[in-house]
């Protein structure tokens, strides 16, 4: 039995693949003959920082980043520590942050348990600030709850490998998280680690904020209050583009972005091929993120964007909304009468159109977009300032945390796709509304 704070030693194997398959779980080990079942975990907003934190480490919430190579963490005082020489330090030290400034490296070595040899070196990063360090690879001790979709079965315990990191770099995040959960296409991100370890597929969901699912299960979420439905059968699915350049990173096929409202269609007149992603160089794209809570644009994309979406407002036929001076950081801000929907109780207000190549729907934005600011309804979409994007590669567009927010989002990647449920309101929905009580 491993606890928390106690020295632990791996002799890893050869393929990495099998890395996790020797962090056993505590409680609950699962046989040959048993196979480990999906797990699931609530997963919560901070309204102070607009970051999601997911409880998974034990009796501390790690903020959920989709673009995070691994997980890092403050750690006791005492810690173990993966050796230098093997396959996992390998893999840690191919997944170094491109651009960051670093803090307090150096003081881990103290910290050390004694007698272990060499320790492999772990790179934390800071999406949120930009800033780095190094620390300790270690072994840390998780919970969460098994499912079958329906139903919270029994909790286990079970040890993902992340780093150590100090306590400046999580500063920046939520009151009483202690790192980073990442939850990239990277190895050592959590959701690998778990698929490595329990053979339960290479798939996890998101809906945020409410819970995150780790495995091939299906997802049921109630509508109109009793109906039970499964989501996961009934949503569009989109390819996911791979970036050579950000490896990790989660990218759609956007091919166009139109506004739409009452019979008003105005596609957005984007620079042919603006939205592409390219591979040679690693730019452009669109990609998720839930570290950046506000959409955001490259200019190129923003400007011919915000000239259809006024377009659709100016031209609609059912309100008498009027532009009024912008309140920063929004750059498109609204007044007047705004209809009310009956089913749900949402305002009325034009829809975003992602056209998708290659997906089974295009990706509809409803009221996701909308930011209330002294009385005024601003468009929650912003134009890249000065310091350019918050993910690596220069991507075309970031789509933030808040359009992703009471979204279905299925990350299926043994077969390429994410699957995604658009703005669960409109179905009577929501990501409080799944059976799996906490």
């Amino acid at each position: 039995m491993f606890a928390p704070d106690a020295p632990m030693v791996y002799l890893f194997p050869l393929a990495i693949s099998s890395l996790a398959l020797l962090l056993l779980p505590c409680t609950v080990v699962a046989s040959e003959q048993t196979p480990y079942k999906p797990l699931i975990a609530r997963v919560t907003k901070d309204h102070n920082t607009s970051l999601y934190t997911i409880s998974i480490k034990n009796g501390e919430p790690l903020v959920v980043d989709l673009a995070g190579s691994l997980v890092w963490s403050t750690c006791p005082y005492k810690h173990g520590t993966v050796p230098c020489e093997s396959d996992t330090c390998r893999v840690a030290n191919q997944q170094h942050p491109r651009r960051c400034r670093y803090v307090d490296a150096g003081w881990f070595g103290a910290n050390r348990e004694s007698g272990w040899g060499c320790a492999c070196t772990g790179h934390p990063f800071n999406s949120v600030t930009g800033e780095c360090s190094i620390g300790d690879l270690t072994s840390m001790a998780m919970s969460a709850n098994t499912t079958n979709g329906t139903h919270m079965l029994y909790p286990e315990s079970f040890t993902a490998v992340g780093s150590c990191a100090p306590d400046r770099l999580s500063r920046s995040l939520p009151e009483g998280a202690t790192g980073v959960a990442g939850f990239s296409r990277w190895q050592l991100s959590l959701p690998s680690q778990l698929s490595s370890q329990r053979k339960f597929g290479n798939v996890f969901a998101l809906c945020l904020p409410g819970f995150a699912t780790f495995g091939n299960t299906s997802v049921y979420l109630g509508e109109a209050g009793f109906r039970l439905v499964d989501y996961t059968g009934i949503i569009p699915y989109t390819p996911l583009l791979q970036n050579p350049r950000n490896p990790g990173g989660y990218y759609i096929p956007v091919k166009g972005i139109s506004v739409s409202w009452h019979g008003v269609y105005v596609p957005a007149s984007l620079p042919g091929g603006v939205l592409d992603l390219d591979v040679h160089a690693g730019r452009g794209g669109v990609v998720l993120s839930t570290v950046t809570y506000y959409t955001i644009m490259r200019p190129d994309v923003f400007r011919p964007f915000a000239r259809a979406f006024d377009e659709a407002i100016t031209r609609g036929r059912m309100t008498d909304m009027k532009r009024v001076p912008a309140v920063k950081p929004f750059e498109l801000c609204y007044n007047g009468v705004v209809p009310l929907l009956k089913r749900p109780v949402k305002y009325d207000v034009p829809l975003i159109n992602m056209e998708l190549a290659g997906a089974t729907g295009n990706w509809t934005v409803f009221n996701d977009y909308l930011v209330h600011v002294e009385g005024a309804m601003c468009l929650g979409i912003l134009e890249m300032g000065p310091g350019g994007m918050p993910v690596d590669g220069e991507p075309s567009v970031v789509v933030g945390g808040k359009m992703l927010e009471n979204n279905l989002l299925v990350f299926d990647l043994e077969k390429g796709v994410l699957g995604f449920s658009m703005l669960l309101d409109y179905r009577l929905s929501s990501c409080y509304s799944t059976p799996l009580k906490f």
